[in-house]
């Protein structure tokens, strides 16, 4: 054997030894190696390619010698992320005093791959106890409030889930989940709050038909509350189809269009559900006056910039909106938000700042579920949801506008400024009701 061919096998044979031998190397660093094996001559492109996989397979029998992983799971991804944040509420009236807080919100999850397209998860999330009845943590906020003496906090689960992934050929992919898991409609926070994770069942397909051009369908069954000794849980359902479009290298938009409804939801009364939210229309019993049966459409359109002033890199302008209806209630019953962001954060260096206008009628969708942070103030007792004056409300029947800027400082901390300024749609007190909100944060991804 020539003298050139016993140095490329013993190179060959030493850079897969690394990869068994020291499971600790990132992956990244066998790759360099190879890489600089294959610019010296010294590997050929196929070679390499044969080397990169013989690493991995070596690789993952290490890692399975050493933590006992079963030969059917094929890898683990830790994840989460930590946001502190003061708050300042402020009543233009002074009616209530201005509220001041130190909060944090602390999420940690595991999700596990598996042979056969299979997925399983969860994810832990600091909280405080839902109001009302509820069981468990607040459903659409993860938020601990700095109080208290220091007192130990909650920890509840946040998602856990089962999620099949079989279709992923010919511009399909598809999958099907089941549990508490990551909300399946993409829509704003008039619809849902992004904290909120339904608990039932999703199923999500999409279809890429060229390059440019992407269908995508996503359904849900979901459990609201099961009463016990009653054959009418309550039930909430809903289908959305998206179309999402590449137009140019500049140019992208995306279109949706959903339909949500409440089974049952004469039983999602404030005593047995309780919750933090208010502003649906309800009879002295705490009933709702109106069914929830809300279509949704949304629209949005980014054109990117080859650059702009103290900016790295293309810089996206991104405008858009939504619109919804609820047909079953007969006032009160329109959603809508439109607005409009420069640059996008998330990485080292990036900024954003954005405005948006955000109209929620009282019955519009289903005051439990909508965004946790807009609010106004209550002076008195408004159609059976609010039951004592006094009170700064979130939920539906809320107007007014939000501006936010963020900051990526690294590619995991990112600081932030949100102000929204709020009135009610319905304001049945003889004073002002408008309300400012400003959120500070700082927040560390991993």
């Amino acid at each position: 054997m020539t003298k050139p061919h016993k140095t490329k096998l013993a190179l060959f044979a030493g850079a897969a030894a690394l990869a068994a031998l020291a499971p600790q190397v990132h992956a990244q660093s066998s790759d360099a190696l190879i890489d600089k094996l294959v610019d010296k001559g010294i590997l050929t492109t196929d070679e390499a390619k044969d080397l990169r996989e013989q690493s991995d397979k070596d690789f993952k029998t290490a890692i399975q010698a050493k933590t006992g992983m079963p030969d059917w799971v094929t890898g683990y991804k830790i994840s989460g992320d930590f946001r502190g944040r003061f708050e300042d509420i402020n009543v233009e009236n002074g009616a209530i005093p201005t509220r001041d807080r130190f909060r944090y919100r602390l999420r940690a999850g595991l999700a596990v791959s598996m042979m056969d397209d299979l997925e399983a998860g969860f994810r832990l999330t600091s909280d405080e106890a839902a109001k009302g009845n509820s069981t468990g943590g607040d459903p659409i906020s993860g938020n601990t409030t700095m109080t208290g003496n220091g007192t130990k906090k909650f920890i509840y689960i946040d998602q856990v889930y089962g999620k099949w992934s079989p279709l992923h050929a010919d511009g399909w992919e598809g999958s099907a989940t089941i549990g508490k898991m990551e909300n399946p409609f993409v829509v704003s926070d008039i619809v849902f709050d992004p904290d909120y994770t339904p608990e039932g069942a999703a199923l999500q397909l999409g279809y890429a038909i060229s390059d440019q051009h992407t269908l995508r369908f996503n359904g849900g069954g979901f459990v609201l509350n099961e009463f016990p000794g009653s054959s009418y849980d309550s039930y909430m359902w809903g289908t959305q189809i998206r179309w999402d479009a590449k137009w140019a290298p500049k140019l992208a938009t995306s279109l949706g269009a959903t339909y949500l409804n409440i089974l049952n939801d004469a039983n999602l009364t404030s005593a047995a559900i309780g919750g933090g939210n208010v502003g649906n229309w309800r009879n002295g019993t705490g009933k709702l006056l109106n069914g929830m049966s809300p279509w949704i459409v949304d629209a949005s359109a980014t054109y990117t910039l080859d650059s702009f002033p103290m900016y790295p890199g293309a810089f996206p302008i991104k405008v858009g909106g939504d619109f919804m209806k609820n047909d079953p209630a007969s006032a009160q019953n329109v959603g809508w938000s439109a607005g409009i962001t420069f640059g996008k954060a998330g990485k080292k260096g990036l900024w954003e700042v954005s405005y948006r206008y955000k109209y929620l009628g009282a019955n519009a969708w289903y005051e439990q579920v909508v965004d946790s942070d807009t609010g106004a103030y209550y002076g008195t007792t408004y159609h059976g949801s609010v039951t004592s004056a006094a009170v700064y409300g979130t939920g539906t029947n809320v107007k007014g506008h939000v501006i936010k800027l963020a900051y990526s400082v690294t590619d995991s901390l990112s600081l932030g400024a949100t102000y929204l300024l709020m009135d009610l749609v319905q304001n049945d007190y003889s004073k002002s009701s408008e309300t400012g909100r400003l959120q500070v944060d700082a927040s560390l991804k991993f």
